[in-house]
């Protein structure tokens, strides 16, 4: 919406700096976290009114809250923050549209959840299947956005390896018809960012832990978002010039803003809980915009720890089932491994917010090993 400021560069010239993708990704951020600041306290307040979930001691370890005090749906604070942020700062076009969807459309499926644990002292929420369901028409909602729109269309079908100088997937790719390629780059788009939405949740089992790691994340994604949508910075770097892109680096410091208020809040020990809410949606952003931009095998080196949490859960189960009821780790997700081996979980979420950050270190390396 402000970015038509930068029309006004005939009547002063300093307006031209809103048309620029970098100041308004500043803007979007701090817009975020002047939001998160007035919401976070009345948000807190209000939230702590609805009976929580108790959690468990043998899980959080020293930061378990008697009773199960802490309010739980603290991504409504980070939504209420970045929306506004975004909406303000970015060009809507299909790909922030998209993301959009992502964010909004698994968040309420989380927050279905959550208020059936808060509201209902019996339930567990919704069955694992509907959640499934539920993420996966979301994720099939924000391909539909990009298909209808015919200049973004034939690029959607693009994927890219790292490592390559070209897609390794494509419209043109082993001379297959057109709708087949895209049908397979929607399946598989509508997996990345279903799988990245229960990574995220996995991964938020102590405090400051997923947003720590979802903070990480985002940041190279914006980045990497930036250099995509510019012409002459994707050519020199060889990773697939997508126009547009550049807007979803607004998105994604909108993102960041909103997570920096809710990591205040959440750190150790924390004054409220991400939840579903806040994990599957933000988990399905980042899915979102890591395939938008053509770079969804980028985002499983940068979410290296998404990763590994996903794939712990996924080990211990196979292999109990292999071995008739033996357990691969102690505890799973992995890092409640490490709390179970005598780490203190502070030291469990900084020690992963290092290895987030060497993960990161590497995506943006990747990027040139071409």
């Amino acid at each position: 919406m402000l970015y038509y400021l930068s029309e006004l560069e005939k009547y002063w010239g300093p307006f031209r700096l809103f048309e620029y993708i970098s100041v308004r990704a500043i803007l979007a951020g701090v817009t975020a976290l002047f939001f998160g600041l007035i919401f976070s306290g009345p948000m807190i307040r209000w939230l702590s009114r609805v009976r929580q979930p108790e959690r468990s001691k043998s899980l959080m370890g020293e930061l378990a809250k008697e009773g199960g005090k802490v309010p739980t749906m603290g991504g409504l604070l980070i939504g209420a923050a970045m929306l506004p942020a975004v909406l303000l700062w970015a060009r809507c076009n299909v790909l922030v549209l998209a993301s959009l969807v992502c964010l909004v459309g698994m968040g309420a499926v989380g927050l279905i959840d959550d208020w059936l644990k808060v509201s209902r002292a019996s339930s567990d929420g919704i069955s694992a299947r509907t959640k499934l369901a539920g993420q996966g028409l979301v994720a099939l909602v924000a391909v539909g956005v990009v298909l209808l729109d015919p200049n973004y269309r034939p690029s959607l079908g693009e994927i890219w390896l790292p490592i390559l100088n070209g897609p390794l997937w494509s419209v043109n790719s082993f001379g297959l018809p057109a709708f087949i390629t895209l049908a397979v780059a929607a399946a598989f788009i509508i997996f990345v960012c279903v799988g990245s939405s229960n990574a995220v949740n996995l991964t938020d089992g102590l405090d400051g832990l997923a947003i720590g790691c979802v903070l990480i994340t985002t940041m190279i994604l914006g980045s990497v978002a930036y250099l995509v949508g510019h012409h002459e910075f994707s050519s020199y770097l060889r990773i697939g010039y997508v126009a547009g892109a550049g807007e979803l680096a607004v998105f994604c410091a909108a993102l960041v803003g909103g997570s920096l208020v809710f990591l205040w809040h959440n750190a150790a020990p924390a004054e409220i809980y991400m939840g579903d809410v806040g994990a599957l949606g933000i988990g399905g952003a980042l899915g979102a915009v890591a395939c938008l931009m053509h770079q969804p095998f980028l985002l499983a080196i940068v979410g290296g720890v998404f990763v590994i949490e996903g794939l712990s859960v996924i080990l211990q189960v196979a292999y109990f089932k292999r071995t008739g009821g033996q357990r691969l780790f102690l505890m799973t997700p992995i890092h409640h491994h490490f709390q179970k081996k005598g780490w203190p979980a502070t030291k469990v979420v900084v020690r992963f917010w290092i290895i987030s950050v060497l993960f990161g270190l590497l995506g943006l390396l990747s990027l040139k090993l071409r």
